[in-house]
C-alpha cells in the first residue's frame, strides 16, 4: 500500500496511506492547502467555550438574583427556558460542525478507495 510521500513537522515520514494515483495525503496535499486554511480558519473563529462560559456567568447571576429577592421566580424562569433554547442553539452548532467534518472524513476516505478501485 502506498504512503504519502511528505514529512511531519517533526521530520519523520507521514504514514497515511494513499490512492494508488495519489503522492500525498489530504493533510500535505499542496493542492488542499487553501481548503485547509480556511477550515483552520473557521474552527479558530468559533467560540463555543466563550458562549458556554457567558451563558454559566448568568446562570449564576440569575441564581443569586433569585435567592437575594432582587428578581422574581416568575421572571427568572423565563430567563432560564431562553439561557436553556441558547444551550440547545450551541448543541445544534456543535453536532453540525461535527457532521460536516466527518462528511469531509468520509469523502477522503472515499477518494482513497476510488483510486485504489481504479488502480
Amino acid at each position: 500500500m502506498p504512503r504519502c510521500a511528505a514529512n511531519k513537522p517533526d521530520g519523520s515520514p507521514c504514514e497515511r496511506i494513499v490512492g494508488a494515483s495519489q503522492t500525498y495525503c489530504y493533510s500535505h496535499d499542496p493542492s488542499n492547502a487553501q481548503k485547509r486554511r480556511r477550515d483552520a480558519s473557521r474552527a479558530g473563529r468559533s467560540t463555543p467555550n466563550g458562549e458556554l462560559k457567558e451563558v454559566k456567568g448568568l446562570l449564576k447571576k440569575l441564581t443569586q438574583q433569585i435567592l437575594s429577592g432582587e428578581l422574581g421566580t416568575s421572571q427568572a424562569a423565563v430567563v432560564n427556558q431562553l439561557l436553556n433554547t441558547r444551550l440547545r442553539g450551541l448543541e445544534l452548532e456543535r453536532k453540525w460542525r461535527e457532521i460536516q467534518e466527518l462528511e469531509e472524513r468520509l469523502g477522503a476516505v472515499e477518494e482513497v478507495l476510488g483510486g485504489r478501485n481504479a488502480g
